[in-house]
């Protein structure tokens, strides 16, 4: 049953959640499915509820709990896309200054 505020009809609800986290050598991770045909665009939020879990080394858990999902108003997921762009930019950088390689 969803959760609403402030009259906000389907901005804000709650929905059972899959957590999957592993600590290996061969994986480092923690992976939230959400239950339900529940899409996600830029600027929606998830917050897993429960109290923190500790998985140690070589270990792997998976557990249910419950997750609000707060979605983005469109200037929200506007700004969040744009700003992912010029993040994304981050990511490699070109240069053409004249130099050798070592």
């Amino acid at each position: 049953m969803p959760l609403l505020f402030l009259g906000q009809s389907q901005r804000i609800f709650d929905v059972p959640c899959t957590v999957t986290i592993e600590q290996s050598p061969e994986h480092f991770h923690a992976h939230v499915e959400l239950e339900g045909d529940i899409r996600l665009y830029p600027g929606d939020e998830v917050k897993v509820h429960g109290a923190p879990v500790t998985v140690d080394f070589g270990q792997s858990l998976q557990f249910t709990r419950m997750a609000t999902v707060k979605r983005a108003t469109p200037l929200t997921r506007a700004w969040t896309r744009m700003a992912a762009y010029f993040d994304l930019t981050e990511l490699y950088e070109v240069s053409f200054n004249p130099g050798s390689l070592k």
